[in-house]
């Protein structure tokens, strides 16, 4: 039910073809345009300097991020002591 059920593609049929007979080269006269070659994507060079920025930035980031988080903790403990020394 949760598995996708693709239609069966027919079969290519050519027209150059006899039952029984193997696609040689030399089956029909006609001239045909070679396929195409698939283009090949090349990968995008990275140099050493990106990634050393990378990876500065994303340590940067990560120490503000524990930054913030001491101050929070730290402005919550602060306010729970304030709390209990001004209610007595």
């Amino acid at each position: 039910m949760f598995r996708p059920q693709y239609p069966q593609a027919p079969a290519p049929q050519s027209a150059h073809l006899v039952p029984g007979q193997h696609n040689h080269a030399s089956a029909c006269s006609c001239q045909h345009a070679p396929a195409p070659a698939p283009a090949r994507r090349r990968a995008p060079e990275v140099s050493g300097g990106t990634v050393a920025a990378v990876v500065t930035v994303g340590i940067v980031l990560t120490a503000l991020l524990a930054a913030v988080a001491i101050t929070a903790i730290s402005v919550a403990v602060a306010a729970v002591v304030m709390r209990s020394l001004l209610s007595s």
